[in-house]
């Protein structure tokens, strides 16, 4: 996987290829999947979620750029298997599930995998984790109408967000640089965008996504 199907693809950060090496896939998929847990493409995980394709989960750790000794945010837990991976990349990670379900077999996956420095959480990822703030990095595992302005505002100064972003025919996964103290969503200014690559992920339900069900 890792030489296939990551740094063939441009993924180049040597700390990202090795926790994506180090985290067993199969773990994190139901028993009937695990010969396909390697496989380039989203898996099932239940309550119409999914786990991402490595290549993507790469991707967005990669976009982060972490050194080790960071806060991390990550909206969207699923299964676990991003927020093992970031846990091996970062300090600390906050994950937050909406699903309450997904969010406590998630953490119970993880505390038997004896990964201590992942907090899983239930609610609204799209607010953030405001009492935790400032974060160096935040990643998010679904599509949304545009950054979330309460993500932003919970980043330090010079911290990334990793995010898809609907646009007509596609989702953009990109990474959103806070360059300034203020920032106006609207001109942009105050942050620097970059695209990473097209990509499909679920949407983003919440207050500052696409709304609740």
């Amino acid at each position: 996987m890792v030489e296939r199907q990551l740094r063939r693809r441009g993924i180049r950060d040597e700390r990202v290829l090795a926790a994506m090496g180090d985290v067993a896939r199969e773990q994190f998929v139901g028993e009937h999947l695990r010969g396909r847990a390697y496989a380039d493409g989203a898996l099932p995980i239940g309550d119409e979620q999914t786990i991402s394709q490595p290549w993507v989960v790469a991707a967005i750790c990669q976009g982060l750029r972490l050194e080790g000794d960071e806060r991390v945010l990550e909206v969207g837990t699923g299964s676990g298997y991003s927020a093992a991976v970031l846990g091996r990349l970062a300090r600390e990670v906050i994950s937050i599930e909406r699903i309450e379900g997904l969010a406590m077999e998630a953490r119970e996956r993880l505390s038997s995998l004896g990964i201590e420095n992942v907090e899983v959480r239930v609610g609204d990822g799209t607010l953030g984790a405001a009492e935790r703030a400032p974060f160096a990095a935040i990643a998010v595992h679904a599509s949304a109408p545009a950054p979330p302005a309460s993500l932003l505002e919970q980043l330090e100064l010079g911290g990334r967000l990793v995010i898809p972003l609907r646009e007509p025919g596609a989702d953009m996964l990109t990474v959103l640089t806070r360059d300034a103290a203020g920032f106006d969503l609207e001109t942009g200014d105050g942050i620097a965008r970059r695209p990473i690559a097209p990509c499909r992920f679920v949407p983003l339900l919440g207050e500052q996504g696409f709304g609740v069900e």
